[in-house]
């Protein structure tokens, strides 16, 4: 074997190895990326379900301080069940929990309200909301519960 062949071979041999290198190191920085996308779509979808489950608890606190008695109204339990619910309101945003806005003359929506009722008996060419019946949220700018309305033309 010449010299010149001997170092053919060996430049073969080297480039080979340097594009199994390159490839393995792609192949594990393919893998990194995956694996962080998987983590971060696991911990999203715990936060979801961990959110889902804390909404009928929400939307009883905010039956009880809409409907608070007149004579209530300055009852120092009363207004403490009021804080709370802006205490909650506060740190739910904070996680990335909105509400979504669906107050009478809203625009409606389908992606983010539920028509659940109907006026056929309005006229306009607009349809709105007419009454929020359940309040509809966000997690990070994605609808995880639609806001359930009634809704009109105007």
């Amino acid at each position: 074997m010449t010299k010149h062949k001997k170092t053919d071979d060996l430049q073969r041999t080297i480039d080979e190895l340097t594009l199994d290198l390159q490839r393995t190191r792609a192949d594990f920085e393919n893998y990194r990326k995956r694996v962080e996308t998987e983590k971060q779509s696991a911990h999203n979808m715990g936060q979801a379900k961990s959110v889902m489950k804390l909404l009928p608890v929400i939307d009883t606190i905010e039956r009880a301080i809409t409907n608070v008695p007149e004579e209530l109204a300055d009852n120092a339990w009363a207004k403490g069940v009021a804080g709370l619910g802006k205490q909650l309101d506060k740190q739910l945003k904070e996680i990335g929990l909105e509400k979504i806005d669906a107050k009478p003359g809203t625009l409606f929506n389908p992606e983010l309200h539920q028509a659940v009722q109907f006026n056929e008996e309005a006229d306009g060419d607009k349809e709105v909301v007419a009454e929020e019946l359940r309040a509809g949220y966000t997690l990070d700018g994605t609808v995880i519960r639609d806001a359930m309305v009634k809704v009109t033309r105007q």
